[in-house]
C-alpha cells in the first residue's frame, strides 16, 4: 500500500515506537492520528501535521469514540499501527504475595485486549474502503515482543499478553483475507523507549550481551522503518517478523 494520502492511526502516539511510527508514516505522506491517554503529552510530541486523540485502548468505548472521531476528520482509515502497552513487571510470588489480579488484568487489557479493541473496529472501518489495484483496504500491524518466547523473570503477564498478540495474528488474517486487510505483527527486543528506561543496569547489560551485531538497543526508527516497510509490501501477511539483532 502507498502510504500518500492513506489516513493511519497509531496507539502509543505520544513516546517511544508510537511517536517514531507516527512521525515515519507523516514523513511518507499519510495522514496520521496518534491515540495515546494523555492528550497534553501528544498534543506536545505530535508534530502539527498531525492529530492526536486521548484514548484508552483497554475501554472498547473508547477506542469506538477515537475511531469515529477518525472517521468524522478523515472520512476512512487505510493503516492501523497497535503499539500502546505496558510492562507491570512482578514475580508470580514475592515476599510471601502472589501476583495481583489485577495488575495481570490490566497488561492483559492494554496488550491484549486493547490490541484486539483496536483491530475489530479498525478493521470494520476499513471494509468501507475502496480496494486499491491489487484489492488492498488496509493494513494492521501489531507489536509483540521477544518477551512472548523467551520471557524475563517478573514477566508472566507481559510475556502472556505478548504471545496472545503472536498467537491471534493469524487467525484474524485469515479472517480479513476476504476484506482485502493484511495483518501482520512485529516482535522487538531491546529498543531505546519509555519501557527500556527504567530498566536496571545490570539487567539492560545482560540482555545487550545477548545481541549479535550491532550490540546496542534498537533505534525506534527503526522499528518504525519496519512499520513502513510492511505497509508497503503487499506480499507480506500473517506473520510475526522478529526485530532483535539476534537476540537470544
Amino acid at each position: 500500500m502507498n502510504l500518500s494520502n492513506k489516513v493511519a492511526i497509531v496507539t502509543g502516539a505520544a513516546s517511544g515506537l508510537g511517536l517514531a511510527t507516527c512521525k515515519r508514516l507523516a514523513k511518507a505522506g499519510a495522514s496520521v492520528v496518534g491515540f495515546d491517554l494523555d492528550q497534553a503529552k501528544l498534543d506536545d510530541t505530535l508534530g502539527p501535521d498531525m492529530t492526536g486523540i486521548a484514548v484508552d485502548v483497554a475501554d472498547d468505548a473508547s477506542v469506538k469514540r477515537g475511531l469515529d472521531a477518525v472517521i468524522e476528520r478523515h472520512g476512512r482509515v487505510h493503516v492501523a499501527i497497535n503499539c500502546a502497552g505496558i510492562l507491570g513487571p512482578c514475580k508470580t510470588l514475592s515476599k510471601g504475595d502472589v501476583f495481583p489480579s489485577e495488575l495481570w488484568n490490566r497488561v492483559l487489557g492494554v496488550n491484549l485486549t486493547g490490541t484486539f479493541n483496536v483491530i475489530r473496529h479498525a478493521a470494520l472501518a476499513m471494509t468501507r474502503n475502496d480496494p486499491d489495484d491489487a484489492g488492498e483496504r488496509g493494513v494492521i500491524i501489531n507489536t509483540s515482543s521477544g518477551a512472548a518466547r523467551q520471557g524475563q523473570m517478573g514477566q508472566a503477564a507481559y510475556s502472556a499478553s505478548k504471545a496472545g498478540v503472536i498467537g491471534m495474528t493469524l487467525p484474524i488474517a485469515r479472517d480479513l483475507a476476504e476484506h482485502g486487510i493484511r495483518v501482520v505483527s512485529i516482535a522487538p527486543g531491546l529498543f531505546e523507549s519509555g519501557m527500556s528506561i527504567g530498566m536496571p543496569q545490570k539487567v539492560s547489560d545482560a540482555l545487550l550481551d545477548k545481541l549479535l551485531f550491532p550490540r546496542r538497543m534498537g533505534m525506534p526508527d527503526e522499528f518504525a522503518a519496519l512499520v513502513q516497510h510492511i505497509v508497503e509490501n503487499a506480499y507480506l501477511n500473517a506473520l510475526t517478523i522478529d526485530i532483535d539483532c539476534g537476540m537470544r
